[in-house]
């Protein structure tokens, strides 16, 4: 590749970030940075009517959170109404656009006939029979126009997708696209066409359903005359049933996954392998540097990719029990200021918190894990039944005697460490003809008031003596 490669992410500003726009600007940025090149973002805000308010901020944010950022200012779309009109002046002149005054009743009653004929539906051509007076004669009265295409007869549209290989098409099967809608903004097809010239982007990455609108966007290039850059359709997402990723079936904003505990270097390294393999195969988890070294479109599959819930879980363990202390206190805080917030940090040592988390860390899928499954640890007084302390066929009453006997046992240790404290209260249980469930199932009880939660000694540990002598105690009286 000697032209130095320049891509982009364009996303419209109509909501939260897609699963697929996240890959989508992450491919893109991908290819710039393994090249050398440069990335770029512009939005593609045209469609008055969907904007949302704020979107454009969100998007900004998002791509910054995962370290996708652009090497220049944004480019806005709206802000450049003139610069299309130009060019829209110009293809009218050149006979390769034309005006179309047809009303929305025209146009329904033209494709009800074309699909009763099961014809595909397309423009007929009506307004190109116009002549310069009737035209100049509308325009002047102000009748309400489009500008569309003139989509030459008889032609084949080639071009090679870097993804897809070799894809033709017929240009009897292509419309007489609007490329200025009524409202004065230009359609994307001839924004897209504009902007990704006079940016000078070498490579354009997109999803699988901007295929169909290609060859128009070819037109337009060959129109003016332009280099035409690369192109490169990405596969589908899709949910396990092969159904495309959509809202009915889950969760398809990149901020839901973020929101639900999963960290963003997960969601990145996820998203990356949706359609793409490094060359290991083995290879799958992955920093952004490990994948800017790794890209290559090459690699990116033709078919759909399989989004799998369970994967994305499995590799959000991994980076989550890979955390180093500070870092799971960071992230953790972060994620739920109320879970470790002032008067968390006031109550409690930061030492004693990082304890509670580590002892989480090779349990938990979610950030959210910690809050659910630590909570006992910063409470007071524990809420759960007394029934609950009883092992299997054991007796409340039975429960008890192992608890008062266990603490007489406790209270005589000195040494509290884990390794030992375990070690010598099972060597205990044995030499005093108890039973191993009998006795740790209270215990554990007791000192969580849950049915799961780590082994009695892990919580123990981190408790200390003086706090596990007390819920010891509590349970007894409980009891």
């Amino acid at each position: 590749m000697n032209k130095k490669i320049k891509t982009r992410f364009a996303p419209s500003p109509t909501g939260f970030l897609h699963v697929g726009g996240l890959r989508t600007a992450l491919y893109s940025f991908l290819l710039a940075k393994k090249n050398k090149g440069k990335f770029v973002l512009r939005i593609e805000d045209t469609d008055q009517a969907r904007l949302v308010e704020g979107a454009t901020e969100g998007l900004i944010k998002t791509l910054d959170n995962f370290s996708i950022q652009s090497e220049e200012e944004p480019v806005m779309q709206s802000t450049r109404l003139e610069v299309y009109k130009k060019y829209i002046d110009q293809l009218i002149n050149q006979k390769q656009a034309y005006y179309c005054f047809c009303d929305k009743e025209r146009l329904d009653e033209v494709r009800k006939k074309q699909q009763e004929q099961k014809l595909q539906p397309m423009y007929d051509g009506h307004c190109l029979e116009l002549s310069e007076e009737d035209i100049k004669a509308k325009l002047k009265a102000g009748e309400p126009y489009v500008v569309r295409m003139k989509i030459p007869a008889n032609q084949t549209i080639k071009f090679k997708d870097l993804v897809k290989g070799e894809i033709e098409f017929k240009t009897e099967t292509i419309d007489d696209q609007i490329i200025l809608k009524s409202d004065g903004f230009p359609t994307y097809h001839l924004a897209v066409v504009v902007d990704d010239h006079e940016m000078g982007i070498t490579h354009v990455i997109r999803g699988d359903e901007w295929i169909s609108p290609t060859p128009k966007h070819i037109l337009l290039y060959q129109a003016f005359g332009w280099e035409l850059p690369e192109f490169a359709h990405l596969p589908l997402i899709l949910n396990k049933d092969k159904s495309k990723l959509s809202k009915r079936q889950g969760d398809v904003a990149v901020e839901d996954y973020l929101a639900k505990g999963y960290l963003k270097e997960t969601i990145l390294n996820f998203v990356a392998l949706l359609g793409w393999h490094p060359a290991d195969d083995k290879l799958e988890i992955m920093s952004l540097t490990d994948l800017i070294k790794e890209f290559d479109l090459e690699r990116v599959r033709k078919s759909g990719a399989i989004f799998d819930l369970d994967k994305l879980n499995w590799m959000n363990s991994q980076y989550v029990s890979k955390l180093s202390p500070e870092d799971l206190y960071k992230e953790v805080k972060s994620f739920d200021p109320e879970f470790i917030s002032e008067k968390t940090e006031e109550k409690f040592t930061k030492e004693y918190i990082l304890e509670v988390l580590k002892l989480e860390q090779d349990r938990a899928t979610l950030l959210t894990d910690f809050k659910e499954n630590t909570g006992y640890f910063f409470v007071e007084e524990l809420k759960y039944k007394a029934e609950l302390l009883a092992w299997k066929k054991s007796t409340p009453e039975e429960a008890k005697s192992s608890l008062e006997k266990l603490v007489k046992y406790l209270e005589s240790i000195e040494d509290w460490k884990l390794e030992s404290l375990e070690k010598n209260t099972i060597e205990w249980i044995k030499e005093s003809d108890l039973k191993n469930g009998d006795v740790l199932w209270p215990m554990r009880v007791a000192l969580s008031g849950k049915e799961k939660s780590p082994s009695p000694f892990e919580i123990a540990s981190v408790l200390g003596k003086q706090k596990t002598l007390a819920r010891l105690a509590k349970a007894i009286e409980l009891l």
